[in-house]
């Protein structure tokens, strides 16, 4: 029997096209999108496939924007 996952968290990127990448740390999930709001419902969508067989899906799913920033100093 498979355990059930309490959480799973996500570290997004956003590609230099303006779309998402959404890529799990503690499972191997994966998925992208043109927009926030369509990157959310993809998660969601992916997460759900990935636990189909697990006895319960995930309280929560974290979303962690990673953002690459350069500053000018002088």
């Amino acid at each position: 029997m498979l355990d059930a996952i309490n959480e799973i968290v996500f570290e997004v990127s956003q590609e230099s096209d303006g779309g998402y990448v959404a890529e799990c740390l503690t499972e191997s999930i994966i998925t992208q999108a043109d927009d926030w709001e369509e990157l959310r419902k993809n998660v969601k969508e992916a997460v759900a496939a990935f636990c189909f067989d697990r006895p319960e899906q995930p309280s929560t799913i974290p979303l962690h924007l990673v953002r690459d920033e350069i500053l000018a100093y002088a």
